[in-house]
């Protein structure tokens, strides 16, 4: 009776394994052993609806996916790590995630999205670690993340936040690591940190903060590690830093010019303090930080006369190491700060310590506690929204402190001169799809703090400079989704410090000279989806410093060469669904020596010339060809810093003179994609395991571990057998690596 029941029950074992493995999604490896399924770089559109009920690990990376829907993992309610890197992904509708109670782990890297809704990331109770760095986000709502109680690690890294509102991270209760590198934060919301009793550490570095946000860090009692390096902070206050936890502070790469005694009286846990390259002539003592045990100074220009004596006292007192060289005098010039001795610092000529004008302190305006009728205001957050209320006429009578104002899906219809009065602390404003066809001049008069304007999916078709007048902070405008023909000329002049421009989806056809005449610190620039034909010379000239030229999905003929010179910061080029027939030689010149992101794919591309990749190389980390129609691509064995290369759907012709190619992947830890579609007997098959090359000239000499016929037919035709030299896991490990 044992005997028949174990029998039984063997036999539903494997009828379960049989159906789990006829369920696997066509272009994904499935691991049923460990319940890891793989889809990498699948040309995938939608997220496979045939995945095992009980897969734990998902990795969908190198995808298409554009919009993540409501409800897309209802199926596979098992998952705990699901990674969507470089998927394309735009948006992720309110619940997307729903169901999702077990996952610990999601990467959404290297997508697109632009901005995170309040519900967006619902479902997601059991979520410890959530990255989304390498997006666009610009903009945070509040309450994106009030569903996730366990997340201890957020990576918002290389996103394109410029402003942080009071209360954005409530809800994580948990959080131990907030990453925040790498975007353009100037503005951060007093309690912007409120609500994060479990964060130990903060990273700021590498933003556009140019004083310290001490009213904000304040609240970070327990954070043991601040980063701030690489802000353009010239001055540390008197008591500028009050973290009562804090034990190692980054200030390396900054602009400091001087530090004031007791800028670190109330943070005494400090014990390490990075103060390397940045402007410092001296340093007074700094007795209020009595547990430092260490400073770095080196790359400072470092004076070492008499007026540095109060300072190297302190060091010997306090016993504080201390890292730096002498620039000044000569005599002393290249000699550590550690060997000096006090004879040596003497005073030949005067010197006065830079004296840099400290911050003032701006008072903040109390709000009235009033609110226009039919709207919600929140003096905790101090937002104030009007959405979707069918108004006619914008309102008026916000509490003064408003920072976001929402006023979406209206029927403004335009925006008068003064629209928004008393609202001088307004830092975001949404007019998304109000219907509006005119924005008059002086339509933003007051608002003197505004940061962001969303003004997608109207009727503007033109623009005059006067209408951004009295908003000269305004660093984000998005204008996608208009009725614009061509660039406003002209309408840029007052916003010098303007870092993104969405003009996506509207019918704009040429970028003509002085376009984009008065933003010269433009970063970002988004035309993808007009119909661009061309672009003059001169027309990009402006912009310097772009770092992004998204001009995908337009009708370009040919690369623009020309007007890509002088973007000597250029790291991003989308070219894709451009009806580009023919690449010629030295065509990314201009931007070889900045540029890492280049997308050239589904373009009905026929030839690349062999110049045509001239001066690119270790720097490129992405290349985007696939879905093209040529048969060979010039050689590209100098591009060694390449992490993605994308060469499917593109019909090779594997003969002799795609041995190169062949070699050159052959050394790639990569998964390029890249398939023969002639000769006859080649088609279909993986560039890497056809035979035709074994007939070349110099096949022995200079192949990489080619594939034999026998490998070449067992590879091309799928075996019945139970065991193949290989478990599924281990097969799944290989593609992995």
């Amino acid at each position: 009776m044992r005997l028949s029941w174990g029998l039984l029950l063997l036999a539903a074992a494997l009828a379960l394994g049989g159906t789990a493995a006829a369920r696997c999604p066509a272009p994904c490896v499935c691991d049923n052993l460990r319940a890891h399924i793989l889809c990498l770089n699948g040309n995938l559109t939608a997220i496979p609806g045939t995945i095992p009920q009980l897969t734990k690990k998902l990795d969908l990376r190198g995808n298409s996916f554009t919009v993540i829907p409501v409800g897309a993992f209802l199926a596979t309610l098992y998952l705990t790590h699901l990674d969507l890197q470089r998927c394309k992904v735009e948006k992720l509708e309110e619940g997307a995630f729903r169901g999702l109670g077990r996952l610990v782990y999601l990467n959404l890297a290297s997508n697109s999205i632009a901005l995170l809704y309040q519900e967006s990331l619902d479902g997601l109770s059991s979520l410890q670690q959530l990255i989304l760095e390498g997006n666009r986000i610009e903009e945070i709502q509040p309450g994106a993340f009030g569903h996730l109680g366990s997340l201890t690690v957020l990576d918002l890294r290389a996103n394109a936040l410029v402003y942080l509102p009071d209360m954005v991270f409530q809800g994580l209760q948990v959080l131990r690591w907030l990453r925040l590198s790498h975007n353009a934060l100037h503005v951060l919301g007093s309690e912007a940190f409120a609500a994060l009793p479990a964060l130990r550490r903060l990273s700021l570095d590498h933003n556009e903060l140019q004083a310290l946000p001490s009213e904000a860090l304040a609240r970070l009692d327990g954070v043991i590690q601040l980063d701030l390096g690489h802000n353009p902070i010239t001055y540390v206050a008197e008591e500028a830093l009050a973290m009562a936890s804090l034990k190692h502070l980054f200030l390396d790469h900054a602009a400091l010019q001087d530090v004031a005694p007791d800028a670190f009286a109330h943070s005494p846990q400090l014990r390490t303090l990075d103060l390397r390259k940045n402007q410092l002539r001296g340093l007074p003592p700094l007795a209020g930080a009595r547990g430092l045990a260490r400073i770095s100074l080196a790359g400072n220009p470092l004076l070492c006369s008499c007026l540095l004596h109060p300072f190297h006292d302190w060091l010997a007192r306090a016993r504080v190491q201390v890292e730096g060289v002498c620039a000044a005098p000569p005599a002393l010039r290249g000699r550590p700060l550690d060997s000096l001795r006090p004879p040596e610092m003497r005073c030949g000529h005067p010197w006065l310590a830079p004296s840099p004008a400290v911050p003032s302190e701006q008072p903040r305006v109390a709000g009235s506690g009033q609110c226009p009728q039919g709207c919600a205001c929140s003096p905790d957050f101090r937002h104030g929204s009007c959405e979707n209320r069918d108004l006619r006429e914008i309102p008026r009578g916000f509490p003064g402190d408003t920072r976001l104002l929402d006023l979406r899906r209206n029927a403004f219809g335009m925006v008068p001169p003064g629209a928004f009065p008393g609202l001088k602390e307004l830092v975001s404003l949404h007019l998304q799809s109000c219907s509006i066809g005119a924005l008059r001049p002086g339509a933003l008069r007051g608002l003197e703090s505004l940061v962001y304007l969303y003004l997608t999916d109207n009727h503007l078709s033109t623009l005059v400079a006067t209408a951004f007048e009295g908003a000269p902070r305004l660093a984000y405008l998005d204008l996608d989704h208009n009725a614009f023909t061509r660039l406003p000329a002209g309408a840029f002049q007052l916003l010098p410090n303007l870092i993104s421009l969405h003009l996506q989806h509207n019918a704009i056809g040429e970028l003509a000279e002085g376009d984009l005449t008065g933003p010269g610190g433009l970063r970002w620039l988004y035309l993808a989806g007009n119909t661009i034909k061309r672009i003059a010379p001169a027309a990009l000239a402006p912009a310097k410093m772009l770092e992004k030229l998204h001009l995908e999905g337009n009708h370009l003929a040919e690369v623009p060469t020309a007007a890509l010179r002088g973007l000597s910061t250029l790291s991003e080029l989308k070219l894709s669904r451009n009806p580009i027939k023919h690449i010629r030689d030295s065509a990314f010149l201009p931007v070889a020596s900045s540029l890492q992101h280049l997308y050239l794919d589904s373009m009905g591309l026929e030839q690349i010339s062999p110049g045509a990749f001239t001066g690119l190389g270790p720097k490129i980390r992405s290349l985007y060809l696939e879905s093209n129609k040529m048969s060979n691509i010039p050689d590209m064995s100098n591009f060694t810093g390449l992490e993605i290369l994308n060469l499917r759907d593109v019909p090779f012709h594997c003969n002799c003179q795609l041995l190169p190619l062949r070699r050159w992947i052959d050394k790639l830890n990569l998964r390029v994609g890249a398939t023969c579609g002639s000769p006859a007997e080649a088609r279909g098959l993986k560039v890497k395991l056809s035979t035709t090359f074994q007939t070349c000239p110099g096949w022995g000499a200079g192949k990489a571990g080619g594939a034999s016929p026998d490998k070449t037919k067992a590879a091309s035709k799928p075996s019945n057998k139970k065991s193949s030299g290989k478990s599924p896991a281990r097969g799944f490990k290989k593609s992995r690596a």
